[in-house]
């Protein structure tokens, strides 16, 4: 067996020096930095190819969705809900959700518009201004009024780059917002088959 200890000659010859196994690794260390840059390398291709795909494919459009499961559950809660009527195709579903809590029950109906920009329809029977303050602003105020089919809704500024035409009825408050043009939003509250007039 070859010994770990060698000899030098000259003026260290009573001197033993150990020799470095030829298979040392040097240490490294991985960073936090390291880790996400080798991860942003494989996520970004990935990213690309696959958004290149869904092009290729005719899938950059609005995957729509249907909206009944939770129409249904609305009914079932004893939720007096309006729907839209009139919109043209180009109006795709993309969300509905139905939540009731202990102060009262909120649907939300998500569409893109035929620009491309997306708008919620919210209908709740919430306290109107704990209802804005979570849709809108905390300190959401009237900024004027629009005749919508003959019934006055109200803008209101809403989250940063988005207006909200509101309209506050005996029981349910009604909210189209979204970062769509005044024309598309006015487009949506008048689709509204019962609107509750105040």
């Amino acid at each position: 067996m070859t010994s770990s200890l060698r000899r030098v000659s000259g003026i260290l010859a009573h001197v033993e020096e150990r020799a470095q196994p030829d298979d040392a690794e040097p240490k490294t260390s991985r960073r936090p930095r390291d880790l996400a840059i080798s991860l942003l390398v494989l996520i970004i291709p990935m990213v690309v190819l696959v958004g290149g795909y869904q092009m290729l494919a005719g899938r950059d459009q609005p995957v729509a969705i249907d909206p009944t499961p939770r129409l249904a559950e609305a009914q079932h809660a004893g939720f007096d809900f309006g729907l839209p009527e009139g919109l043209d195709t180009e109006w795709v579903p993309v969300s509905s959700v139905f939540r009731t809590v202990d102060e009262g029950a909120t649907l939300r109906l998500g569409y893109v518009t035929p620009e491309g920009e997306s708008v919620q329809l919210v209908q709740s029977t919430l306290p109107a201004e704990q209802l804005l303050a979570g849709e809108l602003t905390e300190a959401a105020a009237p900024s004027g009024a629009m005749d919508v089919s003959g019934i006055e809704w109200q803008w209101y500024p809403g989250p940063p780059g988005e207006r909200a035409l509101v309209l506050h009825g005996d029981e349910v408050t009604m909210i189209v917002v979204g970062p769509a043009a005044e024309a598309e939003l006015a487009e949506l509250a008048a689709s509204m088959s019962h609107p509750r007039a105040p």
